[in-house]
């Protein structure tokens, strides 16, 4: 009995061939998918008793699309494996897609649930598609998001199937589509009541008996008559050239293989342009760009996601009603999203119209979800129902977790963790929202310390991905899978820290600016910083992030930092630059209209002119290169991250890239700091590193443990990985 692919014969001919993984609750593409479904075409070509084929899902989502395992294994052998052998085993399954729609019996893809990169592939090469009208389905092909391109046909059928230019921003941005939305771009054929669609399915194959798929018939031409060298195309692609480029600037080489391979397939009959689609994967595969982003962004992240920090033993927590102290910006945003997803959500501040600003911010955003279709107002109502506004502590007797999210002060947060624990059950878990404060500190005014942890969250709470979970000594594992399992609820990806100063995040992005600093002292052009910082791959120039985060909120930190640390504070270019602005300037950020830039009423902005006149810059014959400055924004966070891990505030280097990258924005086609110092190569890493202290000073010194990795040939990851647990 065959493992994946079930293939069954009813009266009238009609074959179903069915995607069902045994001992899985997921269909992935592996060799035995490959193996079993090359079988299955080869039955259904020769049995002249099919007449058809309905190819569905035994599963609740249709078809995952590669095997997780299989796709680590392979990305990291990559660089090892001849081009000619990785081409044929990407090969493999292409041509069993080809073989599958050239079988001369028609095809019809019934999709049943979710079907995105393979499994909308191997949709396109049926001969039709009909989906269950579910917007929780979602087609598309997101390869470019890790790196790679759709290389089972998706650079080649989509675009003869709806036009080079509607499907090039498909390809390039990686989206998935609901049915209905699939069905308007043109990709699908019909969206049909769940309970319809093997009915609608095997209609169309009795009405459609000698299906062959447009691009196999004589005189085939891309829809619209529009291939690549028609005017409309060809100047669309010098266009969207060039805005990749703009948007990437060579760093990332996926879009642009997408494009190449999108132009050259599209002028070549079917079977020449998938070789040549294989062929770009090829290279793709080959890079360090791809081998990062896979390991992070798909499978690393995906093991985060399934709380892989998660301590055994632990039931898990099904959240009715948690509290929320501190109705700002970040509380609000934590309300939101926790009610949104069922929770009930004692929602405080001092003074009662500042909770019930707090539960306004939800209303303000279902009312703009509802005025662009993607909410209805019973969804508001019942979510609003469910956020209870008030300043009485006494609402909490029977919360299970609570987020602290005053003001980042001790005092302030000491306070509120005693009146918490007078009204919670000894049982409940108070997570507090600190980018900086010590987890540790803040615990010794807690009577149950074993129940406080660290959560810190980014803003926009309800956009951004990360959460970062802060442990602390005393903390029990209770605490912990509480804290993992409210992120997990919110559909956030929690990465988990030991305590330390600024923790991983906060140190990490401040090593960065930091430096910036002190190139903007040392006369550095603030234009050419924040171009570097983009060219690189940072989303946000150093200076534009600072006024974002706001200079005063910056200061406060570091006044904070100082009064914590004592003798022990040491004052650097950063808290120097902000402590000058702030004070002596009152320029406080974006919020004031005044910061390292200068904001007119409708938000541009431009270079503040008194820079200048404060730290003079260097003439332009003496301003460091592009490379230069790149190097010295980077690399101190390299160091940084190094040091969290010998220090272990990090204990594994899968919760750095992740943090970086999710986090604060560190570029994501590296792979996070971890993945890219693999990539440079340790013993490299720690030759920039000792070649930029010559230059300009210890904070760029290559920590032991990086000496000691590129003394043994170690890496982060991979087959020579340092063994981390035995630190």
């Amino acid at each position: 009995m065959n493992q994946i692919f079930q293939l069954t014969v009813d009266a009238d001919g009609i074959a179903t061939l069915l995607i069902d993984k045994q001992d899985s609750t997921m269909n992935t593409i592996d060799q035995v998918f490959i193996d079993e479904l090359t079988e299955s075409i080869d039955r259904i070509s020769s049995d002249a008793a099919i007449k058809g084929v309905i190819l569905t899902s035994g599963k609740e989502a249709f078809l995952a699309g590669a095997d997780l395992k299989g796709i680590e294994e392979r990305s990291e052998n990559a660089p090892n494996v001849p081009n000619k052998t990785m081409f044929e085993q990407i090969w493999s399954l292409s041509s069993q897609f080809r073989r599958m729609e050239k079988c001369g019996k028609p095809i019809v893809c019934a999709i049943n649930g979710t079907a995105v990169g393979g499994g909308t592939e191997i949709a396109l090469a049926c001969h039709a598609r009909i989906v269950a009208d579910d917007d929780k389905i979602k087609l598309g092909l997101p390869e470019v998001q890790i790196g790679l391109l759709p290389a089972g046909g998706g650079t080649q059928r989509l675009p003869r199937l709806i036009g080079i230019q509607e499907a090039l921003p498909l390809l390039l941005q990686g989206k998935s589509l609901t049915p209905k939305k699939a069905l308007s771009t043109g990709f699908i054929d019909k969206v049909v009541p769940a309970d319809q669609l093997m009915a609608e399915a095997k209609k169309w194959l009795m009405e459609t008996p000698n299906a062959v798929q447009p691009w196999d018939k004589k005189g085939f031409q891309v829809p619209g008559g529009a291939g690549p060298s028609s005017q409309n195309v060809a100047q669309m692609l010098v266009v969207s050239n060039a805005m990749l480029q703009a948007g990437t600037f060579h760093n990332m080489p996926a879009p642009q293989a997408i494009a190449s391979a999108v132009y050259e397939g599209t002028q070549l009959p079917m079977d020449t342009a998938l070789r040549i689609e294989a062929k770009y994967m090829v290279g793709l595969m080959k890079g360090d760009v791809s081998r990062g982003m896979i390991r992070t962004l798909f499978i690393n992240m995906g093991k985060a996601n399934k709380l892989m920090h998660r301590p055994e033993g632990v039931a898990k927590t099904e959240f009715k009603k948690i509290g929320v102290i501190g109705a700002g910006l970040m509380g609000a945003g934590v309300a939101y999203v926790c009610a949104k997803e069922g929770v009930e959500v004692v929602l405080i501040d001092l003074k009662q119209e500042a909770a019930d600003k707090g539960k306004e911010y939800t209303a303000k955003k279902y009312k703009k979800a509802i005025d662009k279709g993607r909410a209805t107002q019973a969804e508001a109502d019942a979510t609003l129902a469910r956020i209870h506004p008030t300043t009485d502590y006494a609402a909490l007797k029977d919360a299970q977790l609570v987020v602290e999210a005053v003001f980042e002060d001790r005092g302030i947060k000491a306070k509120v963790i005693k009146a918490l624990e007078e009204v919670l059950p000894k049982d409940a878990v108070i997570a507090s929202n600190t980018s900086a404060l010590p987890i540790n500190d803040l615990s010794e005014n807690c009577a149950r310390p074993e129940n406080f942890i660290g959560m810190h969250f980014f803003s926009p709470v309800e956009r951004m991905p990360l959460i970062e979970v802060i442990c602390g000594k005393k903390g029990n594992p209770t605490a912990l899978a509480k804290a993992l399992d409210l992120a997990q609820l919110m559909g956030k990806t929690p990465i988990v820290v030991n305590d330390g100063p600024g923790f991983f995040t906060t140190r990490f992005i401040g090593a960065y600016i930091t430096e910036t600093m002190n190139m903007l002292m040392q006369g550095v052009s603030p234009a050419l910083i924040e171009n570097a910082a983009k060219i690189v791959g940072l989303p946000i120039g150093p200076l534009s992030v600072s006024d974002e985060i706001g200079l005063d909120v910056a200061h406060h930190a570091a006044q904070q930092q100082a009064k914590d640390l004592g003798d022990r504070f040491k004052p650097n270019a950063a808290s120097a630059v902000v402590e000058t602005l702030v004070e002596k300037h009152g320029r406080h950020g974006r919020k004031n209209g005044k910061g390292f830039f200068d904001y007119d009423a409708e938000g541009n902005k431009t270079l503040w002119p008194g820079l200048n006149e404060i730290w003079p810059q260097k003439p332009q014959s003496e301003q460091p290169s592009a490379k230069e400055v790149q190097a010295r924004m980077l690399y101190p966070q390299l160091v940084d991250a190094a040091k969290c891990i010998e220090e272990g505030v990090l204990t594994s280097p899968i919760d750095g890239d992740l943090g970086g990258i999710l986090g604060v924005g560190f570029p994501p086609y590296t792979g996070g700091p971890f993945s890219m110092m693999d990539a440079i190569g340790i013993a490299n890493v720690v030759k920039e590193m000792n070649r930029l202290e010559a230059a300009y000073g210890e904070q760029f010194k290559a920590p032991q443990l990086l000496r000691d990795m590129a003394k043994k040939g170690q890496t982060f990851y991979g087959s020579k990985a340092i063994d981390l647990s035995k630190r």
